[in-house]
């Protein structure tokens, strides 16, 4: 019997894949056959010898960087089949009057144009068939207080999936872009992160945030040859987050 999801001979960038969600997924695509390229701003070179993985090291903030990473892969396998924009990150936690416009640049520079980057220098050495995944967020799909700058970036990110998925359609090139809450990373695991996870562990309806390799999965799912007509969808991975707040949440205000 054929294996479902496989990725026998697929070659497969991530960027952000020293830690979290993007080093899960890595260990999963190489369980599945691929061959993977890592990057990420500090050196992993142990970390993908570990896995058995290639690093490149990569600033996705600039062009270059990320036109580097793409040429280096094709160079190293020959092609690249699947392209994962995991790196993002989170400057200022504050409200929307009394934030930093510098800290619209800094998230916009690493989650937004990193993506456009990516897109930009991968899909040159992708055939028909080729399968990209963004990675945005719940904040993506709505509006979350103190965050006004990642909440920009990412629902930025969504737009670019859905444009890429028009735009590269007739290639045979499937974009699509998952939006996950808060995930048990280091990234989320901030002191000034704690009021958030508090939050979604009782507004999420499963009462918990998300493990990476459960992210992990989704990648997983639509990077493979299995989901061939899924495109330009925006999938939220989210324990119920979007669907409505838990019970415990609802009756916790309703008594107040």
């Amino acid at each position: 019997m054929t294996q479902f999801f496989s990725l026998d001979n697929q070659v497969a960038v991530i960027t952000g894949g020293t830690s979290g969600i993007g080093l899960k997924t890595a260990e999963r695509f190489i369980a599945a056959g691929a061959k993977v390229v890592i990057s990420g701003r500090k050196d992993g070179t142990e970390i993908a010898d570990r896995i058995g993985a290639k690093f490149v090291q990569v600033d996705v903030s600039n062009e270059d960087s990320m036109k580097k990473l793409m040429e280096t892969s094709k160079e190293t396998y020959g092609k690249i089949d699947v392209l994962v924009n995991n790196a993002g990150a989170n400057f200022g936690y504050n409200v929307l009057m009394e934030t930093d416009i510098i800290d619209f640049d800094k998230n916009f520079n690493i989650n937004t144009k990193g993506v456009v980057y990516g897109i930009k220098h991968a899909v040159p050495w992708m055939n028909s068939g080729g399968r990209i995944v963004n990675v945005s967020s719940a904040a993506g799909l709505q509006g979350v207080a103190y965050l006004s700058p990642y909440v920009a970036s990412k629902w930025a990110v969504i737009g670019i999936t859905r444009t890429a998925a028009v735009e590269l359609g007739d290639k045979g090139i499937r974009v699509n872009v998952i939006c996950p809450t808060s995930v048990n990373t280091p990234m989320a695991n901030t002191p000034e992160g704690q009021p958030q996870l508090r939050m979604e562990r009782k507004a999420v309806p499963l009462a918990r945030i998300a493990e990476p390799e459960e992210i992990a999965a989704m990648i997983h799912f639509l990077a493979s040859t299995d989901c061939n007509f899924i495109n330009g969808q925006a999938i939220a991975v989210d324990g119920g987050f979007t669907a409505g707040m838990s019970i415990t949440a609802y009756n916790t205000l309703a008594a107040e």
